[in-house]
């Protein structure tokens, strides 16, 4: 039976933007990319076919909860796929998402936190909401697949 993921956390849509910005995601090719974790201890395998609206990572919010993850949403803005903008994201370079997480446990509080490290870095959070809002208005269009693709991945790490 096949699992269409669902739409994530708003705060994922900002740490795929602190992803990009810090540099973190190398494409593999058209469909294939590996991103890095904000402290660097993992490494995550991604797969998006938008021809056969099939996604697949190796991240817990994709594998464990059935949402797109980070990853998959930092690849897709990459492709140009979902909206971008380089000043909000460039305001999320640096932020440890992970530490963060774990400290707070609730996305509210670490999206309060982000927004604040962007405002001052010179990006209002309305800017911030009105980018999430269309990044996950786009993804819930996608209805994105959730597919194994362990085996297919492996040739590229």
């Amino acid at each position: 039976m096949e699992k269409i993921l669902d739409i994530p956390p708003r705060i994922k849509v900002l740490e795929a933007l602190g992803a990009i910005a810090d540099g973190r995601i190398k494409l593999l090719d058209s469909k294939n990319a590996f991103v890095l974790s904000s402290d660097g201890s993992r490494k995550y395998k991604v797969y998006v076919n938008l021809e056969k609206n099939e996604a697949y990572s190796t991240d817990n919010g994709t594998k464990y909860r059935g949402y797109i993850g980070y990853p998959i949403i930092a690849f897709l803005m990459l492709q140009k796929k979902l909206p971008f903008d380089k000043k909000i994201a460039d305001a999320l370079k640096e932020i440890p998402w992970k530490k963060l997480n774990e400290k707070y446990k609730r996305y509210y509080i670490v999206e309060k936190i982000v927004k604040e490290k962007a405002k001052n870095n010179g990006v209002d959070s309305k800017d911030i909401d009105i980018l999430v809002k269309d990044v996950l208005n786009e993804l819930k269009k996608l209805r994105l697949k959730y597919v194994s693709r362990e085996t297919d991945l492996t040739a590229f790490f």
